[in-house]
């Protein structure tokens, strides 16, 4: 690669850095940059507040983090969880708490504080505006998955009234799992990741049940017909797949279109702010005349995948075991034996 020297900043005028994308990545990013004082546009294809599929709680994310990029505030009244419960089919495999407190937050709520924060350092977002797919200085990809073809479907939808086992509950099934996550006002969040049943021709909550009751999570049925849905709150999205996501020459990438960790990690959200602290000294010093493009970009992805390789490997070879009957087999036995090593391996998706 042939080298090439900084462009010449002119009269301290920064460039200004296009962000495609404002979900936790993108809206985060923004923030620091404009803590920078970097010129910044977010696009967002949808509008705010909106709900999102997501686990909805922060596992592992340090302070310093968000207050690099300044939105420590938008998560001060966050729900603490600690205690957690693994459940197969209904059956306890393991109990235990965080060495960290999780932060239960719904996105409705959290993408809505986080974009009133860009535009109060000094931000442009603008709503329903999509960009199209490109590559050229200073725009940077956070819009989320791209597209493919995949054998997942995600689900999520909120519950009141849902007694909990634990702060932080994971069901695992036949075709996949579902995680438990209390957020604000009492709620429950109720996300889960599963094989695709194209059989299956319900919508909002009835369709989140149903792929629980076909992974043989009964119980679990039986608890949240009890309690009560917000059907405004129900989502689906399907087409993806797991780990690391496909990216064009040049392009700049973070969030979940750089990679995509399995959820049963509660790593994701933490992976967004993350990787946006990650990119914020390449990109100021790109704005600033201080280094070019393509080196901002290489230095980015670098730097991405120096922080994520070990845990979305690790991720990637505990899915499958937790996926197959006699893996989570194992797994209760080694729990009920009190051999299991949670904390290690939690150590390895950190």
């Amino acid at each position: 690669m042939a080298w090439c020297a900084p462009r010449a900043s002119v009269a301290g005028l920064k460039e200004s850095v296009t962000i495609a994308g404002g979900g936790l990545a993108g809206l985060s990013l923004a923030a620091g940059l404009r803590g920078r004082d970097v010129p910044v546009v977010v696009h967002e294809a949808g509008a705010y507040p909106r709900h999102r599929v997501c686990g909805e709680f922060i596992s592992g994310v340090e302070e310093t983090t968000l207050e690099a990029l300044g939105i420590a505030a938008c998560l001060a009244d966050a729900r603490r969880h600690r205690r957690m419960a693994w459940l197969r089919e209904g059956k306890p495999i393991y109990e235990g708490e965080l060495p960290d407190p999780a932060l239960g937050i719904s996105r409705y709520r959290l993408d809505e504080r986080l974009r009133n924060r860009v535009v109060e350092l000094g931000g442009v977002v603008r709503e329903q505006s999509r960009l199209p797919r490109a590559t050229r200085e200073g725009l940077v990809w956070t819009t989320g998955r791209f597209p493919q073809r995949g054998g997942w479907i995600g689900l999520k939808c909120h519950f009141d009234d849902l007694p909990m086992i634990a702060d932080l509950e994971m069901h695992l099934g036949e075709n996949g799992y579902v995680g438990l996550a209390g957020i604000e006002d009492g709620r429950v969040n109720v996300c889960g990741l599963f094989r695709v049943d194209r059989s299956l021709r319900f919508k909002g909550p009835e369709l989140l049940l149903t792929y629980l009751a076909r992974g043989g999570n009964d119980a679990l049925v039986d608890r949240l017909r009890h309690a009560r849905a917000d059907s405004t709150s129900c989502q689906a999205v399907a087409g993806f797949e797991l780990g690391r996501q496909p990216a064009g020459d040049g392009e700049c990438v973070l969030g979940d279109a750089e990679s995509m960790i399995a959820p049963f990690t509660g790593n994701g959200m933490s992976m967004a702010f993350q990787g946006a602290e990650l990119a914020l000294d390449p990109l100021e010093d790109w704005s600033r005349g201080k280094l070019v493009w393509d080196a901002c970009v290489e230095t980015i992805r670098d730097r991405l995948h120096a922080r994520f390789r070990r845990r979305l490997f690790s991720a990637s070879l505990m899915q499958p075991v937790l996926l197959h009957r006699g893996g989570r087999r194992l797994l209760e036995w080694i729990s009920r034996s009190g051999l299991l090593p949670f904390h290690p391996l939690l150590s390895l998706v950190r």
